[in-house]
């Protein structure tokens, strides 16, 4: 499963904020894209264009605009302010609170972030897995349905079969009766194919989960054999 590059949405009006966040950011293969976008201009975030937002919180009136427009839009964020009684990161939802009051702050916001995102990816990969077992699952009983009712379809389809083939034997009677006649039984034929073709296709299956599990037993064996 492929999960799309994660998008950072840094909101600041200062180029300086900016470049710190990224280039303190951990350099690793999963290094997500970086928007830069004014403070001014997230007063509607749409929460479906963005994975974290990291936002410069240089006042309490900024802090709380950006709170709310973050809270809005549903997606985690760290809000970095200018001055905290502590250094330490504080949590309030999914929004986590972080200090300048020391140096490494940018470095501190760019773990907290890549940690964020890597819980985020973990969780979708969830979230798409469980509608895969969902969707597999549904599949599953379909086919079990279908297993139970072939032999009631195949029955059917045989008296369907013996009675057209017996008016078709009938003498004397109309031509477009014999013509429905024959046409109901062709298309019994046709379903009658069908089924067999599923019938093929559920042995099919069957030799192949043998085969897999003798394939998966045999480490087994050859371990428990040393």
């Amino acid at each position: 499963m492929k999960l799309n590059r994660p998008t950072v949405l840094i909101l600041s009006s200062d180029p300086a904020f900016a470049r710190e966040i990224t280039a303190n950011w951990p350099q690793d293969r999963e290094r997500p894209e970086f928007v830069v976008i004014e403070q001014g201009l997230c007063s509607e975030l749409q929460g479906n264009t963005f994975d974290l937002a990291i936002a410069d919180a240089s006042s309490g009136e900024t802090q709380a605009h950006l709170r709310t427009a973050i809270a809005a839009a549903g997606k985690p964020a760290i809000l970095i302010g200018c001055e905290s009684s502590s250094s330490a990161p504080s949590a309030h939802g999914l929004i986590l609170e972080l200090s300048r009051a020391t140096e490494s702050w940018a470095a501190m916001a760019g773990l907290l972030g890549q940690e964020i995102l890597r819980r985020s990816q973990a969780e979708s990969r969830a979230r798409e897995a469980e509608k895969t077992s969902a969707v597999a699952a549904a599949e599953a009983t379909l086919g079990r349905f279908m297993a139970e009712m072939r032999h009631n379809v195949n029955n059917a389809l045989t008296s369907i079969l013996g009675n057209a083939d017996l008016l078709l034997l009938e003498p004397g009677l109309p031509a477009n009766v014999l013509a429905q006649a024959d046409t109901v039984r062709n298309m019994a034929l046709r379903l009658h194919e069908i089924f067999q073709r599923f019938s093929s296709i559920e042995k099919e299956l069957t030799v192949a989960a043998r085969e897999s599990g003798k394939k998966a037993a045999q480490p087994r064996a050859a371990a428990s054999g040393m």
